[in-house]
């Protein structure tokens, strides 16, 4: 099978569900051709714009372009290269970057899409149009393949997964330059995550916050805590190694900012509970129907920002039995590995009809 793999377009946390995707691709001898998405998008957004300003100069501009102008750019080159390859699929992580127009070009072009999306529940309009332009998807919540299967008769559950080897021999020289925290966080400030965190009475401990947390006001009491902004990938992980309690908040908001709309309901858990117990992190969670399936009660979970508070100060009292139930959690998520993941796309795309 040959594969025509489209990045998402963005550098964040999804780029992890790319890279891990692409590399099971790999080791399972598919015929992987790369779409790179966010250097395509770059590239047309500058172009555009030089484009525009040249125009401007010779007075023949007729219209400043617009976002969707560089997404249309920046994606339609995936039929060519679909073509010239000879692909047996486009396999997009997201879509959420892809202008809907390549879409349709490359169905008319009898090009087969299977779209695993990545931002369920959270961004139905964008999700509702991938789907119904793909002829399988699958999406990241569980509790949404009904609800999808509205838009295109093949739908299937993507369980979120990890990656062994980002797991593997520990780097000296980076575990002694990180800091070690008490207790870590590392993600986007949402409503509701700064919400809870602000409840709690966090005096005598070592938190450490890492990721966008503009939300926060002026005179919140967890500015102290803000270490940095949007950090690598490496240095997250031996964060995780290097502190004694992990934290896992699930987001609830579409979108970003006060005020917004909340899902209810989600029952999968996120990449960032895979990759806390990957790295024998000990941590805690809000509740996720999942969190409990996967680990049952070697992740303690809580619902309000005083349960939180109490678990925190009662795990840090108890060094031994932390580190014991830390111990177990890299054999809990063994079987969850993006090889498993892709296995099971590529088994659907091969029993495809």
């Amino acid at each position: 099978m040959k594969v025509l793999l489209v990045h998402p377009g963005t550098e964040f946390s999804i780029q992890d569900v790319w890279k891990g995707v692409y590399d099971a691709l790999v080791r399972a001898d598919v015929d992987v051709v790369q779409y790179a998405l966010d250097g395509r998008l770059a590239f047309a957004s500058k172009y555009l714009q030089f484009v525009y300003r040249q125009a401007r100069r010779n007075g023949t501009a007729k219209g400043k372009p617009t976002p969707g102008d560089f997404l249309y750019l920046g994606a339609v080159g995936m039929l060519e290269r679909a073509l010239r390859h000879e692909a047996d699929w486009i396999l997009m992580i997201s879509g959420n970057f892809v202008h809907p127009q390549a879409l349709v070009l490359c169905r008319r072009a009898g090009i087969r899409i299977c779209t695993i999306l990545t931002e369920t529940p959270y961004a139905d309009e964008q999700e509702i149009a991938i789907s119904m332009l793909s002829d399988v998807i699958f999406t990241n919540e569980r509790s949404r393949v009904g609800f999808f299967k509205e838009h295109c008769h093949s739908v299937h559950y993507y369980q979120h997964a990890y990656d062994p080897t980002r797991q593997g021999q520990e780097d000296s020289k980076l575990a002694e330059e990180t800091p070690r925290h008490d207790v870590v966080f590392v993600g986007t400030g949402f409503e509701e995550r700064c919400d809870v965190l602000a409840g709690v009475n966090w005096d005598g401990i070592d938190f450490g916050l890492y990721g966008v947390w503009s939300l926060l006001g002026s005179r919140s009491k967890l500015r102290k805590y803000v270490r940095a902004n949007t950090i690598p990938n490496e240095l997250t992980v031996q964060l995780y190694r290097n502190a004694k309690i992990g934290l896992n908040l699930h987001r609830t908001s579409r979108g970003y900012g006060r005020g917004v709309e909340h899902i209810v309901g989600a029952e999968s858990m996120n990449p960032r509970g895979y990759e806390l117990a990957g790295t024998g992190t000990f941590h805690l969670s809000d509740y996720r129907p999942e969190v409990a399936e996967i680990f049952g009660g070697l992740v303690p979970t809580f619902e309000t920002p005083a349960q939180l508070e109490d678990q925190i100060r009662y795990w840090l009292a108890h060094d031994e039995e932390r580190r014991q139930v830390a111990a177990r959690l890299p054999d809990a998520i063994a079987p969850h590995t993006f090889d498993d993941r892709v296995n099971r796309v590529l088994d659907v795309l091969t029993h495809y009809k």
